[in-house]
């Protein structure tokens, strides 16, 4: 793709236009923050034009607080936006129809960056620039800028760089030649005690309080790992815990729940290269929910699931059998991390 070309062409698209929204997913990582950043930043410099930056859901993980307060990115609650008084509305690192957004469904959309399996609904959008095989939406938005001869302010690299550190787990995880790229001319642009402030910030007691439920609530079939979380404070751990347990030695997968106003949240990750955790996530949740992701890590929920241990329960016993299932596991006996003592 002619990254100069395709930018030249948006940005004379939305010259034309009147107000700008940008619409992330909901309970926003950093991707996703500092992707909106840099295209809020691009067209502030390239058209002179504002525009505003919304989720739903809350940001919870102490990490990504941080780094919106660090970073002062402007944000306003998807329930304060009236979408009829936008002529542009942006969608990035997730995508119409996806499930993790709170786009009412026959919101027109124009413009779709994002690094997630293409879905139908984006290809009928104004501009669509969807790269699977990229690690990170902000490498792609890094692109922009550098197609575009926009400079770099070190909070936004900040931004950019602690975003593809957190997406690819420092290059490690599903990170490609941009990304590598990105992460390499970003570090010497960015505030080495801002990064500091984002990756290491002071943590509420629940924290500790889900770390010891996710430990008690741990089962383990053989290379399979599930957790479940029982009732969490935000929705960000799920992906959290996950991320903690598939660093158990001789585990390869990891299936991670929790339940969230009404709704169980899921998270997959594994280190399989052989399998596609969108695709099994996708799977498990049939008929139940909706899921999403790529090759490693994925993501999903089901909904109206209520708070009752039994119903908690039953959705983690179906989850568990499909999960097994698929791996073409049959019958395992589990085990518990933690031993119980009475």
């Amino acid at each position: 793709m002619d990254v100069k070309k395709y930018t030249d062409g948006l940005l004379d698209w939305v010259r034309g236009k009147g107000k700008i929204v940008i619409i992330v997913h909901d309970n926003p990582d950093p991707d996703c923050l500092a992707s909106a950043m840099a295209l809020h930043h691009l067209f502030v410099m390239k058209l002179g034009k504002d525009a505003v930056i919304t989720f739903s859901g809350m940001i919870g993980r102490s990490e990504n607080l941080a780094m919106a307060k660090e970073l002062q990115i402007p944000l306003t609650p998807f329930c304060m936006v009236d979408l009829k008084d936008y002529q542009v509305v942006c969608m990035l690192d997730t995508q119409p129809g996806v499930g993790n957004n709170s786009l009412p469904p026959e919101t027109r959309v124009d413009i779709v960056m994002d690094h997630h399996p293409l879905r139908e609904r984006t290809a009928e959008c104004r501009w669509c620039d969807v790269r699977v095989d990229y690690g990170a939406t902000a490498t792609m938005l890094y692109e922009y800028l550098l197609a575009q001869d926009v400079s770099i302010g070190t909070k936004l690299a900040t931004a950019l760089f602690y975003a593809i550190k957190s997406e690819t787990q420092d290059l490690g995880r599903e990170a490609n030649h941009p990304d590598k790229e990105a992460y390499l001319r970003l570090f010497p642009l960015s505030n080495k005690k801002l990064l500091y402030e984002i990756t290491h910030p002071k943590l509420p007691i629940e924290y500790f309080m889900t770390i010891s439920s996710a430990l008690d609530n741990t089962r383990i079939y053989d290379r399979v790992l599930v957790s479940n979380l029982q009732k969490i404070v935000f929705p960000e751990v799920v992906a959290e815990m996950a991320d903690f347990l598939l660093r158990l030695e001789d585990i390869e997968t990891v299936l991670c729940m929790g339940h969230y106003n009404d709704e169980m949240i899921l998270s997959i990750r594994t280190v399989r290269h052989d399998l596609n955790a969108g695709e099994i996530i996708r799977r498990l949740v049939a008929g139940m929910g909706k899921a999403g992701g790529h090759g490693m890590m994925a993501g999903g929920k089901i909904d109206n699931v209520s708070p009752t241990r039994k119903s908690i329960h039953e959705v983690e016993s179906t989850l568990t059998a499909r999960l097994l299932a698929e791996l073409g596991m049959g019958k395992v006996k589990p085990r518990r991390l933690i031993r119980q003592h009475h």
